[in-house]
């Protein structure tokens, strides 16, 4: 069981990145999914989730409306897809299952694996 999370790098303020995450040793459709990340100094947090019953995402305040979580059953990979990036986007990016995506946020991980680090600046 794997997830190996792809997409990081250095990006100025507004631009935009596409972070992967690749699962292998199970199928990603059969669990809710989630990308965390956690700045230096900072307690890891649930960015956005995605249930896989019912479709529901959840996106934490900072990043509404900037970011968008996807999956590809076909692949077996997950997507975050993020625009208008800040300053207070810089951080380890990390892809994992969850237990559940609830109206809250994700629901602990369960399976996840090693992250990429995003860093945005000019």
């Amino acid at each position: 069981v794997q997830l190996q999370a792809s997409g990081g790098g250095l990006v100025q303020p507004g631009g935009s990145l596409r972070l992967s995450c690749a699962a292998s040793g199970f199928s990603l459709e059969h669990y809710d999914i989630a990308w965390f990340r956690q700045a230096p100094g900072k307690e890891r947090e649930g960015v956005s989730c995605a249930s896989d019953s019912d479709g529901r995402t959840f996106y934490a305040n900072s990043v509404k409306g900037r970011f968008t979580i996807s999956r590809d059953n076909g692949k077996n990979t997950m997507y975050l897809q993020m625009n208008s990036l800040k300053a207070e986007d810089t951080a380890v990016y990390s892809c994992a299952t969850t237990y559940s995506c609830t109206v809250a946020g994700p629901l602990g991980m369960d399976y996840w694996g090693k992250g990429t680090q995003v860093t945005v600046s000019s």
